[in-house]
């Protein structure tokens, strides 16, 4: 069965007020997430991994020894990121909940550390990528950046929060300033909920 695009889970405009347009979310989303889906579609055609779960080719396709990885993993990877990314963002004013805070308070020191570590990170990550924050293996959480659409499923790693660092996700709003669009990102955009649903 064919991957589709799944519908944001807000409409278009509702994250405007909080730094992200319905222009940027009509390219990223309508555009650049849908030509994942479709690319992502036809790689996989007639190959081992058609009817596979995106967990499964990601796995399967993501070769830890080549920088540039495969467009079967290029693009399903970037699919999986996008279904993510969306979830993570709500226009709706997010407290964190106590029992993250006390996880990442344990894990980085403070919430403002965590914050300076993950903008580090996003604003780091040369060219294109992403910044997480995940649950490792030993179940301690961390702050990995990763290039292009490599993302924690390849390392066993849980994603709790990620941040795309294309220019696609900020150029619009933001220009090339990339440290102000993390900054707004945590500040005004993650759905703390969700971030916690994920531990």
């Amino acid at each position: 069965m064919a991957f589709t695009l799944p519908d944001l889970p807000y409409a278009h405009d509702a994250l405007a007020s909080k730094g992200m347009s319905k222009e940027t979310l009509e390219y990223h989303h309508d555009k650049h997430h849908n030509a994942y889906v479709t690319n992502g579609n036809k790689a996989i055609e007639g190959t081992e991994w058609e009817g596979k779960t995106l967990e499964e080719i990601i796995k399967g396709t993501y070769n830890p020894d080549a920088v540039a990885q495969s467009g079967i993993f290029n693009n399903i990877s970037q699919l999986w990121n996008h279904n993510q990314f969306w979830e993570m963002m709500s226009p709706e004013d997010s407290k964190m909940p106590s029992e993250l805070e006390k996880a990442i308070t344990e894990s980085f020191g403070s919430v403002d550390k965590f914050k300076d570590e993950f903008k580090a990170a996003g604003g780091g990550q040369f060219g294109s990528g992403w910044a997480w924050l995940v649950k490792d293996t030993d179940g301690g959480l961390k702050v990995t950046k990763t290039e292009n659409g490599v993302n924690p499923v390849c390392f066993g790693q849980t994603a709790l929060l990620g941040c795309d660092v294309w220019e696609h996700s900020y150029y619009i709003d933001f220009r090339n300033a990339r440290p102000d669009y993390l900054s707004n990102f945590l500040d005004n955009l993650v759905n703390w909920d969700n971030v916690a649903s994920r531990m």
